[in-house]
């Protein structure tokens, strides 16, 4: 029985084996196994080499208008004050979505589906694991806590290049992102962690005024929240100008943070340079500053608290598959974001293996000091320093790795 060659196309297909479909031509008659009856006849030709096989076809992550993209991101984190659970739940101090520590741990996995709007798209990421759980307050549950960005978007045919999103989305703030690969270092920066918010539920624009300069505005609940808890709205303005060889992005947000009281604004500057100078290398400076008025109405004295600092990495892909990073920050609170007024300074080191497209390692080295016995060490013990090393493995995958 003959099974037709589409057929075993389609199951190769499913299935993942490699299958290449030739013409059917009819069988050639045996060559005679005779000797020769004459000393001229010449002989039979050598059979043509077989071809060579197709190559694997690259895996195709879209269906439709559709694309389907995600990560899975594993670490071990190592911590020499061997901070126990009793103490702080186990936790690098000062670090957030790889703070386990002395245990491997799933800092992230994502599902991501999108459409890109012509005229209109969505787009929706669901997250789990320790990223997820910070991302969202404990007060704040409002997302059912597995998304990370969840909006509408569209794009006007009559206003070349401009967009409108509508829903969840993560803030344009900062240097870094949520997914640990798409940034330089493993672990986040304290201007990430304690500077910026995350996400923000509302209206956001962005429009190309030139060729090299996008501007934006946004009007959103406030931060990190999707239900707001006083009546008021947060107003962000963008600015992001991409050269060849450097970028230059500045946002601000200001608006009502304070519970059942429209009074007392929390404000936010933030502002980042990136160079480029070579295709191999790498730098940026990140400034932030962020104040919290607090209004007598808020159940105490009227205070203001401020929180600012600078952060300056470089990165180096020293081969093809191999990158170098280093970060540098100084950071001060006056009490508001991490809870004790201190200044804060940390020094970061990553190395950087691409195994294969989609496969992802980093090993890192990060040292963190106050000027104030803030870390846990032990069952009981504050010091002034924290000292870890940590081990991850991402793997994603996606339409574009």
């Amino acid at each position: 029985m003959k099974i037709p060659a589409a057929f075993v196309g389609l199951m190769c297909g499913v299935l993942g084996c490699s299958y290449t479909a030739r013409a059917q031509s009819p069988s050639a008659p045996p060559e005679s196994t005779a000797p020769a009856t004459s000393a001229a006849q010449a002989p039979a030709p050598a059979p043509a080499p077989a071809p060579a096989p197709a190559p694997a076809s690259p895996p195709v992550w879209s269906l439709g208008s559709l694309d389907f993209s995600g990560y899975l991101d594993v670490y071990y984190s190592y911590n020499a004050n061997r901070p126990s659970n009793a103490a702080n739940g186990q936790i690098n101090d000062l670090y957030n979505f790889n703070d386990k520590t002395d245990q491997f741990s799933l800092s992230a996995a994502k599902f991501t589906i999108n459409h890109d709007p012509d005229p209109i798209g969505a787009h929706v990421d669901i997250l789990f694991g320790r990223t997820n759980a910070l991302i969202h307050s404990a007060t704040e549950k409002t997302t059912n806590d597995y998304i990370e960005q969840a909006y509408i978007s569209a794009k006007p045919n009559k206003v070349h290049g401009a967009e409108l999103d509508f829903g969840q989305f993560v803030t344009s703030a900062g240097a870094e992102v949520i997914e640990a690969k798409d940034n330089w270092n493993y672990s986040r920066s304290l201007l990430f962690a304690f500077a910026i918010p995350y996400y923000h539920f509302g209206l956001r624009t962005s429009v190309p005024v030139t060729k090299t300069w996008t501007a934006g505005a946004q009007l959103v609940n406030g931060w990190n929240n999707v239900v707001d808890n006083n009546g008021g709205v947060t107003i962000g303005l963008t600015s992001l100008v991409t050269k060849p060889k450097y970028g230059w992005a500045l946002n601000y947000y200001t608006g009502p943070e304070n519970t059942d009281t429209q009074k007392g604004y929390r404000n936010l500057f933030d502002t980042t340079v990136t160079l480029t100078p070579t295709a191999k290398l790498s730098a940026y400076l990140n400034y932030d500053y962020g104040q919290n008025r607090a209004s007598a109405e808020t159940g105490g004295a009227t205070t203001s608290l401020h929180w600012q600092g600078v952060a300056v990495a470089a990165r180096d892909q020293v081969t093809g598959k191999s990158a170098l990073a280093a970060r540098y920050e100084y950071y001060t609170d006056q009490g508001f974001e991490t809870g004790l007024a201190q200044n804060v300074q940390e020094f970061t080191a990553t190395y950087e293996y691409k195994w294969l497209a989609g496969l992802l390692a980093r090993a890192e080295f990060r040292r963190d000091w106050s000027d104030q016995p803030f870390f846990h060490k032990g069952n009981s013990s504050l010091v002034d320093a924290q000292t870890t090393a940590t081990v991850a493995l991402i793997a994603f995958f996606g339409p574009k790795r």
